[in-house]
């Protein structure tokens, strides 16, 4: 069951109070005065959406009973310093409220948007443009404060006034199969400038659930408008994945570019993507999330409904990973994708243990690739098999780091629901060109994080190996709808669990492929559910890098 939005829309201006979304059109209306920002109709309905909200009702402070319009006279006159400005209030209600307006608007998440293809000039310097407005708003948001206060600051804090992030989107042809007319209107991402640190918020804080396949194809219920849809073209792994979503998803959106690569405007013109996936979509089959294999195009399509819940970033991040393991799995390649251990097991914990203790008997460690990777099957390669990656940033949980790491990326991290259970952090990981590379593999650990084991074992042969590998047990954190002890095939709920007699025999040619080669294979006891302390896990690590040292 789909959930109403209500939203406020000008033409250069949208408005999703109940998600926190605001966007900019710089392309329909660019605000480069004082005059061209009292006189939008954009601050006309950012004020008509204040006087109606909570912020307002708690801190008018004697505004009250004026319209939007008469309330951008009083600031019009203010600005000018006609006396006329107080006929009605002091210039201590003005102020009060106007505070209010201004955290209020604040409160949102800003984007600015500016579109390649409109040819205007502020296309070729979309970051310049939306600094200057930044810069625009402080400025005269201290001019209007300081007026009405009656003195000049002494301290200034140089916060985002404006806008949190910018994109530049442009218009794309793509051989869209018929069927997929619907999808051609909607811009693509070409560049994106955050601000970080992005302390963004959602509704929800978990997963629930199972991504299952359906007999219609999504695509046929896509019913999106022009400008409240975007893409994010995304290079995951090898596979090129069109994410259509809604703005009200924006703190996804803005998010996938910390996590995955975007494509090139010449990796996308003239492109069929290996699989699209619509997030937002107002009419699905219940309320879950679905995938769909269009056969007559070879595409995979993807769709999760509009609703609170899946404002968590997991849903978009897992589907994106769902889509590209079921487009490798049923291409023909001979790839595998391959997985430590389910969320929460202990795999980010391990590495970063193995950090604390190596001391310098580890040079570098580099994550190459974070969550999701494959082993690919090729008989040319050293020992029929290699490693690549998906991600070029990871989505890790706060808890899950140590505070100096989590310190040292702050200003390159996009930050969701930092004060709540399940906080997560986005940073980048590594360069694409260095993910997608094909690396050998030299051990291979399942996370248990279920068994009071120290260290590390080696399992003696395949079948002692497949037979924890396949379980996929792990004892549930809360990163997810899941508690106590859980088993998911292959510890992978995303490609492998939807398709898994597709999946066992790719299992078993990779185990046979890493035995015959004497790649060890074992488990690494990471303690996370039964020994919160971080001693066990220190002491699992220290076995781990012995045998790295020796092997």
């Amino acid at each position: 069951m789909t959930e109403t939005h209500q939203s406020v829309r000008t033409d250069a201006l949208y408005m999703n109070p109940d998600r926190g979304i605001a966007t900019l059109d710089f392309s329909k209306y660019y605000v480069n005065n004082f005059y061209n920002l009292i006189n939008s109709k954009g601050l006309v309905e950012i004020i008509r959406l204040y006087l109606t909200s909570s912020h307002h009702t708690k801190d008018a402070k004697g505004i009250e009973n004026v319209s939007a319009e008469e309330y951008v006279a009083i600031l019009k006159k203010v600005f000018i310093n006609d006396d006329h400005a107080y006929d009605d209030f002091t210039p201590q209600e003005i102020l009060a409220s106007f505070e209010s307006l201004y955290s209020f608007y604040r409160s949102f998440l800003r984007v600015s948007i500016t579109n390649f293809n409109d040819n205007s000039v502020i296309t070729h310097s979309f970051k310049e443009a939306d600094a200057r407005f930044n810069d625009l708003v402080i400025r005269n948001y201290r001019i209007i404060e300081e007026k009405l206060q009656g003195f000049v600051n002494n301290v200034y804090r140089q916060v985002n006034a404006g806008t949190n992030a910018t994109l530049l989107v442009r218009d794309h042809q793509w051989p869209a199969p018929k069927g997929y007319e619907s999808l051609t209107d909607v811009t693509f991402i070409d560049k994106v400038m955050l601000r970080p640190p992005m302390l963004m918020h959602t509704k929800s804080n978990k997963r629930e659930g199972v991504f299952s396949a359906v007999d219609y194809n999504p695509v046929d219920h896509f019913a999106g408008q022009r400008q409240e849809w975007l893409c994010y073209p995304a290079k995951v792994g090898e596979s090129l994945i069109f994410i259509y979503f809604h703005v009200d998803y924006m703190v996804n959106g803005l998010a996938l570019s910390n996590l995955f690569e975007l494509a090139t405007a010449e990796e996308v013109e003239g492109q069929t993507p290996d699989a699209i996936l619509i997030f937002g979509q107002e009419k699905t089959a219940g309320d879950v999330s679905h995938y769909h294999y269009d056969s007559d195009n070879n595409l995979w399509v993807g769709e999760v409904p509009y609703n609170d819940k899946t404002t968590y970033f997991g849903y978009m991040k897992k589907m994106c990973l769902t889509l590209h393991n079921l487009h490798q799995i049923y291409s023909g390649k001979d790839k595998t994708v391959v997985f430590f251990g389910d969320s929460g097991a202990g795999k980010s914990e391990s590495l970063e243990a193995l950090q604390e203790i190596a001391d310098e008997q580890i040079v570098e460690m580099e994550t190459i690739f974070d969550d999701m990777g494959a082993f690919i099957l090729d008989d040319q390669a050293k020992g029929g098999i290699y490693a690549q990656g998906t991600e070029t940033g990871a989505f890790v949980r706060l808890d899950d780091l140590s505070s100096s790491v989590a310190f040292s990326n702050m200003d390159r991290g996009v930050f969701l629901n930092p004060e709540r259970k399940n906080a997560r952090v986005i940073i980048p990981a590594d360069a694409y060109e260095n993910v997608v590379a094909h690396h050998e593999i030299d051990m291979w650990v399942y996370a248990n994080n279920y068994s009071d084991g120290i260290g590390v074992h080696q399992f003696e042969n395949e079948e002692e190996a497949k037979e924890v590998f396949i379980a996929g047990k792990r004892k549930a954190l809360g990163t997810t709808d899941e508690v106590g002890m859980s088993s998911t095939f292959f510890a992978n709920p995303f490609g492998p669990v939807q398709e898994p007699e597709r999946t066992k025999p790719i299992i078993d040619e990779v185990f046979k492929r890493l035995f015959k080669n004497g790649v060890y294979v074992g488990e690494v006891y990471t303690h996370l559910g039964t020994d919160k302390s971080k001693d066990a896990l220190h002491e699992s690590a220290q076995e781990l890098l012995d045998q790295l040292m020796n092997s």
